[in-house]
């Protein structure tokens, strides 16, 4: 156990990286730093080549409650089912460790020194909290801006969650969406899910520069789809995203083929009928409270798609 993780604030980290030489080191030293330490990280490195392992190495050195787990290189880092493989493969690793609260984090973010402590305050206040993170900051031409997110929403890269909510809804899909399956489905349970604005990290590498602009907006009318959303909201988001995105227009195209294409092909869906209802009732709602739901100071361009 580390030093200062106590049995009613233990949480473990899961974190798969790949070739992250340029932005793992501030999150290794933001987590380090922390005024509450988890009880264990577990970092897989997922076959980097990059300088990523030796970084990783040094630190774990340093500090025995990381550890480093090592998969073979399994070719360009991908969004989804790669991540979420080997997110598994070091959650395997835990060896009966210990914890109430289970922890998704990115090797590409940089939290603030009692952002875990101040997440473990707001769980114990409220009991039924099952899904949290904060809000996280990306780096534009105006500066740093926080990104736009439903209420219901806590950021894939910094996802924070009871230890008994996540064996209820069966844990993450092991495929792109899964950040939003696991909301629906523990609120389809009796949990709830959600992001505190107070509570900022900055996320070093903006959403989709690893796979490109063009295939992000694809992606997110796949996911759209898989996670059972209606047209409605699917037409709403695409003009939004064709008069205001990057590129315009033909981002919200990308948007509306990814979205078609799964269709098309009759892929099945992640979310059964109840969980595709209740995610379009939350949609729904969002629709009922534009544009006084948006927070202020949010970037609503760079927001993601959900």
């Amino acid at each position: 156990m580390s030093p200062s993780a106590t049995p009613s604030r233990r949480y473990l980290i899961v974190s798969p990286v790949k070739d992250e030489v340029r932005h793992v080191e501030r999150t290794l030293q933001s987590v380090t730093r922390q005024t509450t330490l988890p009880v264990r990280w577990i970092i897989v490195d997922d076959g980097s080549t990059d300088g990523t392992s030796a970084i990783l190495a040094r630190h774990a050195q340093a500090h025995p409650w990381i550890q480093v787990v090592s998969r073979e290189q399994t070719g360009p880092r991908q969004p989804g089912s790669a991540v979420m493989n080997a997110f598994y493969h070091g959650l395997a690793q835990a060896d009966g460790a210990s914890y109430d609260y289970l922890v998704k984090l990115d090797c590409d973010v940089e939290l603030e020194p009692d952002y875990f402590e101040a997440l473990l305050l707001r769980f114990e206040r409220e009991p039924k909290l099952g899904i949290a993170s904060g809000v996280y900051l990306e780096e534009g031409s105006r500066g740093w801006s926080a990104v736009c997110m439903p209420g219901y929403h806590a950021a894939g890269a910094s996802k924070f969650m009871r230890a008994r909510c996540f064996d209820e809804i069966g844990g993450f899909v092991r495929e792109r969406g899964w950040d939003t399956v696991d909301e629906v489905r523990a609120q389809v349970k009796g949990w709830t899910t959600k992001h505190f604005a107070e509570l900022r990290f900055r996320h070093l590498k903006p959403e989709g520069s690893g796979i490109g602009s063009m295939r992000t907006h694809v992606m997110h009318g796949d996911v759209y789809y898989l996670t059972g959303g209606g047209v409605l909201f699917l037409l709403l988001k695409a003009a939004h995203r064709m008069a205001t995105g990057t590129p315009r227009v033909v981002g919200g195209m990308a948007m509306l083929y990814g979205y078609l294409r799964s269709w098309v092909s009759g892929r099945r869906r992640l979310v059964d009928a109840d969980e595709a209802r209740h995610y379009r009732r939350l949609l729904n709602r969002r629709l009922l409270r534009l544009p006084a739901a948006r927070p202020p100071g949010c970037d609503m361009n760079a927001a993601e798609s959900r």
